[in-house]
């Protein structure tokens, strides 16, 4: 049994951290954020999370104001927790919601930034 749990233990850790490109320069920032965040995000309603998508596409559309790289990478990591788990309460969307993850993950504050200051 206690194999079984270590293993299980194991698989976990190294599924959230294969889902972060260790190459990515902001790969301590999105790390550090995905460990905050990760029980509080689990525990978000869909009313939270509708509140938290439209919070940010809100502040990344206002063209007065950029987002900090940690307010920025806040809100993607959150975002990418909460697909994280809708792949987990809803199984035959496990793929479809890691591959979400995955995407939102990846974003990248420089791409960001670069398409914000394109704008003004």
């Amino acid at each position: 049994m206690k194999k079984i749990l270590a293993l299980l233990t194991l698989c976990l850790i190294s599924l959230s951290a294969a889902a972060q490109d260790p190459k990515d320069p902001d790969f301590d920032i999105k790390d550090r954020l995905y460990k905050k965040y990760k029980t509080e995000v689990r525990s978000y309603n869909r009313k939270d999370f509708d509140d938290l998508m439209m919070a940010f596409f809100e502040k990344q559309s206002d063209e007065s104001a950029i987002l900090t790289k940690e307010e920025y990478y806040t809100y993607t990591v959150k975002i990418a927790i909460y697909s994280e788990k809708y792949g987990l309460l809803y199984k035959k969307e496990k793929d479809i919601a890691q591959k979400t993850k995955n995407e939102w993950l990846a974003r990248m504050y420089s791409d960001y930034a670069a398409s914000h200051q394109k704008k003004e």
